[in-house]
């Protein structure tokens, strides 16, 4: 049931096993993108205008989440992005809401919440590009 029309989900984070996980809850659903890294998660911002949406990890090496969180917002402020995070901490959500995100998931995360979160985020978009 993959409507290709819709915008392209890009999941960043650095463990495979999130990564997997995220990847088999959506991908009956939504078109996906991933990446384990934050620089290229910018890049890839940039460079793919059909992403819709980005699940973002937080602690990641090099480049944390909240740093590409405010790259990406740089670049393209309405893009929505949901921050999802091994770290329940009101300092970081608070950091991240005021950066632009758009939602935050606490790991470990049920496939209900994320089709939920996601969907919502999804829906919203496809009736801004109508």
């Amino acid at each position: 049931m993959l409507d290709k029309s819709r915008g392209k989900i890009l999941i960043c984070d650095d463990e495979e096993g999130i990564r997997e996980s995220l990847k088999l809850i959506l991908s009956n659903h939504y078109n996906l993108m991933v990446t384990d890294s934050g620089e290229q998660c910018v890049e890839l911002v940039n460079n793919a205008p059909d992403i819709g949406l980005v699940l973002l990890d937080i602690k990641m090496p090099n480049v944390n989440g909240l740093e590409v969180l405010k790259l990406v917002k740089e670049k393209r402020p309405n893009l929505s992005v949901v921050i999802i995070t091994g770290y329940k901490s009101v300092e970081t959500a608070s950091e991240a809401a005021n950066l632009g995100a758009s939602g935050y998931i606490v790991k470990p995360f049920k496939s209900d919440e994320i089709l939920s979160t996601v969907g919502r985020l999804m829906e919203k978009i496809n009736n801004k590009t109508k």
